[in-house]
């Protein structure tokens, strides 16, 4: 009798499956996000590692591992740490979504709804710490002309 070990990217239960799939249909996104800017990158990557994290630890491994989604997954992780490049970039796509659905026909309570999501979300993120690399930096000409 012969022993075949069952391939790790087969889950063995339903809810790994679900932990799964929610990594993959999150990363999906996160991916369109690299293509169009109005749809935001990194949650979408963070969700992904988080499912993953739960039900697929050679995908959570891989994420942490990569050049682009890597970094930012290990801020948040360890300070709950947001760059500022992604802060201003999330502030800039909220802002258009903002003015793309004055133009729109929404219900007026819809759109005030809509605003004031993305007024908390907006000073929730600028309140995160920044990642401790970039913090207090400065260029080395800087430090020599004082």
């Amino acid at each position: 009798m012969t022993f075949t070990p069952t391939p790790t990217f087969v889950p063995r239960t339903p809810r790994q499956l679900l932990w799964r799939l929610l990594a993959v249909v999150s990363l999906a996104v996160g991916l369109v996000g690299v293509f169009l800017p109005v749809v935001p990158t990194v949650p979408f990557v963070l969700v992904a590692a988080w499912a993953a994290g739960r039900g697929w630890p050679r995908l959570e491994a891989w994420l942490l591992a990569h050049p682009r989604f890597g970094p930012p997954i290990r801020n948040w992780r360890a300070h709950g740490a947001v760059s500022r490049a992604a802060k201003r970039m999330a502030l800039a796509t909220m802002a258009a979504s903002a003015t793309l659905l004055w133009f729109l026909p929404v219900q007026p309570w819809l759109r005030g709804g809509v605003y004031a999501v993305f007024v908390a979300v907006g000073i929730w993120l600028w309140r995160r710490p920044e990642p401790q690399d970039t913090r207090g930096a400065t260029r080395p000409d800087e430090s020599a002309s004082t």
